[in-house]
């Protein structure tokens, strides 16, 4: 089924950041903002990772991947006096990583996608041997590259990070309608590009 198969990319993703420090980020926050390097570096290897898998899961480019994530790391700690705290400290940089995707697409007017392949542990090599199936993760991962703009975009924060409909289409700037739209694409895309039959939507939809 779709939703086990999306479900063995979240675990890969979680798995990376399982070893979370026991200072927390609201702490690392505090002392970053008063001027503590060494805790905003903290909060860089804690979350790079994940940063990293969002933006090469949107762009499908390395070198631009790379790109956004300096520039979101960049902008955060220039603006760490405006996150408030009202969502978890990894969200609000997921938020200003989309934004950095989407600005590059706009800028140079082209679509993101290129020709560079991703390999799943690509994400991070700090995944526990035997936690995932790898070969099922490279499955996903494939499919979800084949996927258009649009889709892959919703799929990748809804279905693998786990972002409501109202969280995606706010950090996309698209209606929750088409939001949900594209999600259906997707999963339908995805379905048959993993060659799981004709199961009913409904068994594959969360």
């Amino acid at each position: 089924m779709l939703s086990g198969a999306l479900a063995v990319a979240t675990a890969h993703n979680n798995v990376m950041t399982a070893d979370r420090s026991p200072l927390s980020d609201g702490a690392l926050v505090d002392s970053a903002r008063q001027g503590d390097m060494r805790a905003f570096e903290r909060l860089y290897r804690l979350h790079s990772a994940r940063v990293m898998g969002v933006c090469l899961r949107m762009c499908r480019r390395r070198d631009v991947a790379e790109d956004c994530v300096q520039q979101t790391f960049v902008r955060a700690w220039r603006n760490l006096s405006a996150f408030e705290g009202r969502s978890a400290f990894g969200t609000w940089l997921h938020r200003i990583a989309v934004n950095e995707v989407l600005t590059y697409a706009r800028n140079h007017g082209t679509r993101t996608e290129g020709d560079d392949s991703l390999d799943a542990a690509d994400e991070g090599s700090q995944a526990t041997p035997g936690e995932f199936d790898a070969s099922e993760v490279m499955d996903v991962e494939r499919a979800l590259a084949t996927l258009p703009e649009g889709a892959r975009h919703v799929v990748v924060l809804q279905a693998v990070y786990g972002y409501s409909h109202e969280e995606v289409a706010d950090m996309l700037g698209i209606a929750v309608g088409t939001c949900k739209a594209q999600l259906h694409r997707g999963r339908r895309l995805l379905r048959e590009r993993m060659g799981l039959g004709d199961a009913p939507l409904a068994e594959v939809e969360s």
